[in-house]
């Protein structure tokens, strides 16, 4: 039983984001401040139908940040056990969508143009997943050169047991 354990590969995947939410209100509030200050200038100097455009500024700019962090929710597990390879994918929205693979017919396949443009996929009985398109180049590099080590480790330890 001890066998159906083991876990040979897990990695959970998510988007990158260099502000955290504190960095992010602390930006949003010297915009807003600069933004203020400018716009009580023009309106001191008679300009006041400028105004209300700072504050669009800083409305679309928060938009802009939101829609970022929103983004940055979405998810992938690779998980892969003595009898399965699973891929869970949880977008945005927290919708969740499960794929299941048999390792030994799975086929991780790296396809790499030039040094920054690399996608990652899982193929298997003629049908295929892309993985980690959210993730930078150098990232998805990484992934794959692990789970293929994953995976022959998993061969090696697994499909053929009297081989070590």
């Amino acid at each position: 039983m001890a066998k159906l354990d083991t876990e040979f590969y897990h990695a959970e995947l998510k988007p990158h984001r260099s502000l955290p939410p504190k960095g992010f209100a602390i930006v949003m509030l010297i915009l807003a401040g600069v933004s203020f200050c400018v716009s009580v200038g023009f309106v001191l100097r008679g300009a006041w139908p400028v105004t209300p455009f700072f504050g669009l500024d800083v409305a679309l700019v928060y938009l802009a940040f939101r829609m970022s962090y929103r983004s940055g929710r979405l998810r992938e597990r690779l998980r892969l056990t003595a009898d399965e390879f699973t891929l869970e994918r949880v977008d945005v929205y927290g919708a969740r969508k499960r794929w299941r693979f048999q390792p030994f017919w799975l086929r991780v396949v790296f396809e790499e143009r030039d040094e920054d443009t690399n996608r990652l996929s899982l193929a298997s009985h003629g049908k295929s997943v892309t993985v980690g398109a959210f993730l930078g180049p150098a990232e998805r590099r990484k992934v794959a050169f692990s789970l293929k080590d994953a995976l022959a480790l998993w061969r090696r330890k697994i499909a053929s047991p009297g081989a070590e």
